[in-house]
């Protein structure tokens, strides 16, 4: 995000004499009437491209006839130096809040002559503010400041000096503002992260069987035509989930709907294989499903996930459950032969029974 602050200040100071070229200019610091309730300035980097000045000021010739000249001038004490007290002075610094990073763009006086042998000078002031969030910094937003303006005689200083101040003293007013305003609801500001779960159980869908314990499979749950197989029956179960997020007091808050389901036209049974026994080993299928889904809740802990990236590791760890999923469907008919080895089928159904037991399901 990128913010834009004009501030259209004009300071006027009158004088008679020309300029002799001064070597620095000067920066207040003083207390700002701004009391920060969401962060704290904890450093500064001076990225400008040119350091070594903060402007370039005209300053009048002896000669009256001839035009203004233009010389470099920086802050006293060197510019780099003084905007880094600016900036860590003149806000109050609460170290239990957020500590702020702040990225110097630019800052520039540049000024061009005026009717009346007066000048009329500008700052521009860019720079980048972000946070430390455990290991990780996070971008906020971007100030960028044109428009403070002034008008001086040529042997002036302090209406630059004023400008300047004034420029400063806007860009943490912008900052502070805009950290009151999206601090509540902010993804990028959130401190910490929650996570909620809910079970999708309904079953209005006449094409889907949604997992509930009071509602197993039947055999009128499996409508498509018998495939060219040897085997009596199959189903077709799955899960997916649905996430939701909200900012409420710079926590997070997660919402994830699990749906474990059966889709009725894709499963199918021969009409000479609807019994209690084949339609029980069907159900232990939907019941591995279900059993997959408990374990990726428990997987999703808040400790396990980021506040800037839990989109994309909550997806990454639904693929990895999926790939479970497969695996264990595999090796269940695998062991229980499809459901003819009735001895291991026995021991499965025990297995089964007991995880969803102490998963909580049943």
């Amino acid at each position: 995000m990128t913010g834009f602050l004009i501030v259209a200040c004009c300071f006027t100071v009158s004088g008679q004499s020309r300029q002799e070229p001064v070597s620095s200019i000067g920066l207040r610091i003083e207390p700002l009437p701004i009391t920060p309730k969401e962060f704290y300035i904890a450093s500064i980097i001076d990225e400008r491209v040119n350091r070594r000045t903060v402007g370039y000021l005209l300053s009048s010739s002896t000669n009256p006839e001839q035009p203004l000249s233009t010389y470099p001038v920086d802050l006293q004490g060197g510019s780099s130096q003084a905007i880094r007290e600016f900036m860590l002075k003149s806000l109050p610094r609460n170290t239990r809040l957020r500590p702020v990073y702040v990225r110097l763009r630019e800052c520039l006086i540049t000024e061009k002559l005026a009717p009346r042998n007066r000048i009329d000078g500008q700052v521009v002031v860019s720079m980048s503010f972000a946070w430390k969030r455990d290991e990780d910094t996070v971008h906020l937003v971007d100030y960028i400041g044109g428009g403070a303006s002034y008008n001086r005689a040529p042997n002036q200083i302090i209406a630059v000096e004023q400008a300047l101040w004034q420029s400063m003293r806007s860009s943490l007013t912008f900052f502070n503002n805009w950290m009151n305003q999206q601090s509540a609801g902010s993804v990028s500001l959130a401190k910490s992260l929650t996570v909620s779960f809910t079970d999708y159980v309904r079953n209005p869908d006449q094409d889907t069987v949604f997992y509930a314990t009071n509602r197993p499979l039947i055999w009128e749950d499996f409508r498509d035509k018998p495939r060219g197989s040897r085997f009596a029956a199959s189903v077709f179960p799955s899960f997916a989930y649905e996430g939701s997020s909200q900012v409420v007091n710079g926590i997070v808050h997660v919402n994830i709907k699990l749906k474990v389901f059966v889709l009725k036209n894709s499963s199918w049974v021969r009409e000479t294989a609807r019994e209690p026994y084949g339609l029980n080993h069907e159900q232990r299928h939907f019941d591995i499903v279900k059993i997959v889904a408990e374990r990726f809740k428990q997987k999703l802990h808040p400790d396990s996930l980021t506040v800037e990236d839990h989109n994309s590791e909550i997806h990454w760890k639904y693929i990895e459950s999926f790939r479970e999923m497969n695996r264990l469907q595999e090796q269940y008919d695998g062991e229980t032969n499809h459901g003819l080895d009735r001895i291991s089928q026995d021991l499965w159904n025990q297995r089964i029974e007991a995880e969803l037991k102490e998963l909580g399901v049943k």
